[in-house]
C-alpha cells in the first residue's frame, strides 16, 4: 500500500529532504509536491508498519497516510490542488480555458498556415495538426509524417502558438518531442504502456485522451503511467464513449468532466469533434463540456472540409469556428473561468518551457 507524507505547514526544506532521503532508503520511490502553505511527499511502493511508524516520527511530519485509489500520483489525495501548466506561456488548466484547434492531419504547408492563422485570430492558444494518423483502414491517409513535423514546428514558430501532434509510436518519441510542443495520446493508443512509459521520460506536456470503451479509472492508471516516470505534465481528454446510440459517432461523457476532477488534479479537456463525428454538431457539445467545467476542448477546423484527407465531416470551418469561440468565452465567464487572449495572462507572445506540478 502506497503513502502520502504531509508535512507540518512551514516544514523547512531540510526537513523536506530528510523525508525525501528516508523514503528512498526504505525502497519506496519519493514524489515531492510542494502547496503554497504544505509540501506532501508520495511514497510509492510496499508499504510496512514499521517504514509508516519511522516515517512519522521525523522532525516536520504532521502525518502519514495511506492512499486509497490506485491511482497515486494524479489522486487528489496527493495533490489537493488543480494543477495548473505552463506551456510556452499559456496557463492550462484551473480557471483558465484553452481551447486547441486545426486541421485534424497536416496535409500542406498551405492550410495548415491558413487554418492556424484563423484559430489563431479567433482566439484559440494551441495549434494542432497530426503527422502520424492511427487509422481504421489500412488504406486510409496515416499523415506525412517528419516532413509534417517539419511544417507544424514552422507554423508554430511563424504564429508563435504551442503545438500538438499525436504520436503512436514509441519510437517516435525522440522525432516528435524534437518538433512538437506537446504529445497527443490518441485513444486508441491510451493503453500503450509502452508508449505512455517513452512520453513519460520526457518533459513535454502529455494529453491523453480517453479510450474507446475506457473507463475513467482506466484513463486515470493511463495518466499514472506518464507521471510514474517523472513527466508531471499531464492533460486528460474526454473524447466520446461507444455507447448503444448511434445517432452521432460516439457519445460524448460531459459527466466525465466533474467526476475527473473530484478525483484527479489534471486539466481535463473535452474533444467535441470525435465525440459528434459532424461539424454541426460540434458547437454544442463545445458549450457543454466548457459549461460542466472543463478547462478547454479541442476542435478540428478546416477551411475546405469537403477536400480533407481525415475527418471532414467533423471539421469545423473558420468562420463558425470563430462564432463558437465567442460563445465559449460567454459560457466560460459564466462557470467562473475565463479565455484570455491565446490563453496568455497577458498579451505579449513569449516561448518558455516550464515544468513541474504548478499552482
Amino acid at each position: 500500500m502506497d503513502m502520502i507524507v504531509v508535512m507540518k505547514a512551514g516544514a523547512i526544506d531540510d526537513d523536506v529532504n530528510r523525508v525525501v532521503d528516508r523514503v528512498a532508503e526504505l525502497g519506496l520511490v519519493p514524489h515531492p509536491s510542494r502547496g503554497e502553505f504544505r509540501t506532501i511527499i508520495g511514497a510509492i511502493g510496499e508499504r510496512t508498519p514499521e517504514a509508516q511508524q519511522q516515517l512519522e516520527q521525523l522532525p516536520g511530519v504532521d502525518e502519514v497516510m495511506a492512499i486509497s485509489q490506485p491511482y497515486k500520483l494524479a489522486s487528489r489525495e496527493f495533490h489537493e490542488a488543480d494543477t495548473i501548466l505552463d506551456i510556452a506561456g499559456i496557463r492550462v488548466g484551473g480557471p483558465h480555458v484553452n481551447i486547441i484547434a486545426g486541421p485534424c492531419a497536416i496535409e500542406s504547408r498551405e492550410i495548415l498556415f491558413e487554418v492556424g492563422r484563423a484559430v489563431k485570430d479567433a482566439g484559440a492558444s494551441i495549434l494542432r495538426g497530426g503527422a502520424f494518423k492511427p487509422r481504421s483502414s489500412p488504406y486510409s491517409f496515416k499523415g506525412r509524417g517528419k516532413e509534417g513535423l517539419e511544417i507544424l514546428q514552422e507554423a508554430g514558430r511563424e504564429l508563435e502558438m504551442p503545438t500538438i501532434t499525436e504520436v503512436v509510436d514509441p519510437r517516435d518519441v525522440g522525432v516528435v518531442n524534437e518538433y512538437a510542443d506537446m504529445f497527443q495520446i490518441g485513444a486508441r493508443n491510451m493503453q500503450n504502456f509502452n508508449l505512455l512509459l517513452e512520453v513519460g521520460k520526457t518533459d513535454k506536456p502529455v494529453f491523453i485522451k480517453r479510450g474507446l470503451s475506457a473507463t475513467i479509472t482506466e484513463l486515470l492508471m493511463s495518466a499514472e503511467y506518464v507521471l510514474s516516470q517523472g513527466n508531471h505534465r499531464v492533460i486528460l481528454c474526454e473524447r466520446g464513449i461507444r455507447t448503444f446510440g448511434n445517432e452521432t459517432r460516439f457519445t460524448l461523457d460531459v459527466s466525465a468532466v466533474p467526476v475527473l476532477q473530484e478525483r484527479c488534479h489534471l486539466p481535463v479537456f473535452i474533444d467535441p469533434s470525435h465525440a459528434a463525428g459532424k461539424r454541426d454538431l460540434v458547437p454544442a457539445l463545445a458549450l457543454a463540456g466548457i459549461a460542466a467545467g472543463a478547462s478547454g476542448a479541442i476542435v478540428e477546423v478546416h477551411s475546405c472540409p469537403e477536400r480533407a484527407l481525415c475527418d471532414g465531416p467533423q471539421a469545423v470551418l473558420p468562420n463558425n469556428f470563430a462564432k463558437l469561440m465567442e460563445q465559449i468565452k460567454q459560457i466560460a465567464e459564466i462557470v467562473g473561468h475565463r479565455v484570455t487572449p491565446w490563453g496568455r495572462e497577458d498579451t505579449q507572445p513569449r516561448r518558455a518551457a516550464a515544468g513541474g506540478w504548478g499552482g
